[in-house]
């Protein structure tokens, strides 16, 4: 059974995590080069793999004593929201061009360029974490992968609009603020329980 608020606070953590991430950008730069609809194709399928494998992680987490759960995920939130609040604006990633326009080209480039860019990605690791908190695979899963798609089919059909409205800095600081509190408020169930 799937919890819809599980699904949809993981859904916020994660969508306003990623919205700054290079992939966005990297989406974005796919997504003006060629065909939206291929390239999201092989983002998504991508971003599924992810989730998967760090859900699974995250899965094993729980067979560990649930305070040593608690205040493993509050460390990781915390140190997840540092690395968010000290990470410097990247520029565009170059992403090769694909010889021609074929769904399996272009769907291609963006299977392998966000698997290889999102593989231990603080995105990745917070799912996991999530996975672990909430002893819940199926609805931290949805709501990860549907966060992921969302921020690749805002990066890739409408990404430029979208970065001229809402500054980086401001996403960025509220995904940190969400994991600071997701964080304490962990570490203060592992010193309670």
């Amino acid at each position: 059974m799937i919890s819809f608020s599980v699904t949809a606070l993981v859904f916020g953590v994660v969508f306003l995590a990623e919205l700054p991430d290079k992939t966005a950008l990297a989406g974005l730069v796919l997504g003006t080069r060629y065909r939206a609809s291929y390239v999201f194709a092989g983002v998504a399928a991508a971003f599924a793999v992810h989730v998967a494998l760090a859900v699974a992680a995250g899965s094993v987490l729980t067979l560990l004593p649930q305070q040593i759960v608690h205040a493993l995920t509050g460390v990781l939130f915390l140190g997840g929201a540092a690395v968010l609040l000290m990470k410097k604006d990247e520029g565009e990633e170059e992403v090769r061009r694909p010889e021609n326009q074929s769904f399996w080209k272009v769907s291609g480039a963006g299977f392998m360029l966000i698997l290889v860019a999102e593989f231990g990605d603080l995105t990745q690791i917070m799912t996991a974490n999530l996975a672990a908190r909430y002893d819940d695979p199926l609805s931290v899963g949805l709501g990860a992968v549907l966060a992921l798609w969302a921020v690749a089919g805002l990066g890739i059909v409408g990404g430029k609009a979208l970065m001229k409205r809402v500054p980086l800095g401001l996403i960025t600081r509220i995904a940190a603020v969400l994991m600071v509190g997701l964080g304490v408020w962990s570490l203060w169930e592992a010193v309670a329980g």
